[in-house]
């Protein structure tokens, strides 16, 4: 009987770090921004002000089995560059006039992707549960890869 539950154990601790994850941010230039630890299931947002309106959008992410999947999006407005699209997750009220679109569940080719951050009134961070790193103060309007390592 114990031998099932350490080899139990052991599969479970296994499983866990085959999905654990870094999300990294880095320049062109290779210097390394941000780096942040993902578990698999956790998640992270990407907020910043919209360029034109200047609200609060965001676009959220989850780490999947080591995949990195855009989860929801917030956007207080249907302003430039934002909007529903049909069969693309559900929009759904925020309360308080802009809107949510849930469950877009889509998974991010080659785990990463090409951010150009906004200067400081733009303000692309990256926010997690416990800190936000502001990617506009190390690179604003530079080439920034954003990207969820799995060591694999």
């Amino acid at each position: 009987m114990r031998r099932g539950i350490g080899g139990a154990f052991a599969l479970l601790l296994y499983t866990t770090a085959a999905f654990a994850a870094d999300l990294v941010a880095t320049r062109a230039d290779g210097f390394e921004i941000a780096r942040v630890a993902v578990p698999d299931g956790d998640g992270w947002c990407i907020h910043w002000n919209h360029s034109v309106k200047g609200f609060p959008v965001q676009d959220c992410y989850e780490n999947r089995s080591g995949a990195m999947v855009l989860v929801r999006s917030h956007q207080p407005d249907f302003a430039a560059g934002l909007g529903h699209f049909l069969g693309r997750g559900r929009q759904t009220s925020d309360g308080n006039g802009g809107y949510w679109i849930e469950d877009i569940d889509e998974t991010v080719a080659g785990n990463a992707y090409i951010l150009r951050p906004g200067g400081p009134a733009v303000d692309h961070r990256i926010v997690t549960s416990k800190k936000s790193i502001s990617l506009s103060a190390a690179a604003a309007r530079d080439r920034v890869r954003i990207e969820l390592e799995t060591g694999e």
